[in-house]
């Protein structure tokens, strides 16, 4: 396999519920210190779990679209053009509730975020056929790659 080919690979959008995410930086690439990736976001959905992180900073770049973004219970509109930095421990969620797709692009510092957490979220996903899926399963896989589930609301 070249390295192309492997790069290729490592690009490839996952899905992940209805999102879509493509890694464009992965922490190798850097030495650790960052992670990109660009999240497309359709029309009328949400991020399926909202979650905390103590290990690394994520800012938020708007692409495409308006993403509508809850940080510590603080409104944020993240539209074209528009950053927004995540500290570290902030417990947040997003949703493009508007008519049309919504693009961004996460950096999270140091490069902590990898293509296998969305991998396995969206297995969890896949195996709730649709319903609402299995929060300790989620819980599982987040805790596993250094999030941290918001409590329910």
């Amino acid at each position: 396999m070249s390295l192309d080919r492997t790069r290729a690979d490592s690009q490839a959008t996952l899905r992940v519920g209805a999102m879509g995410v493509r890694f464009l930086v992965e922490a190798a690439d850097s030495n650790g210190s960052v992670s990109v990736f660009e999240c497309f976001v359709p029309a009328d959905s949400r991020m399926p779990a909202p979650h905390s992180h103590d290990s690394f900073e994520e800012t938020i770049y708007g692409l495409e679209g308006v993403t509508s973004w809850t940080v510590d219970g603080r409104a944020v509109e993240i539209g074209v053009g528009d950053a927004f930095c995540v500290p570290r421990g902030a417990v947040h969620g997003f949703q493009n509730a508007g008519a049309e797709d919504a693009k961004f692009l996460a950096v999270a510092s140091p490069g902590a975020m990898s293509p296998d957490y969305f991998r396995e979220i969206h297995e969890v996903l896949a195996a709730s056929g649709g319903g609402p899926p299995d929060p300790a399963k989620l819980g599982e896989v987040m805790r596993r790659h250094g999030l941290t589930p918001a409590p329910p609301s």
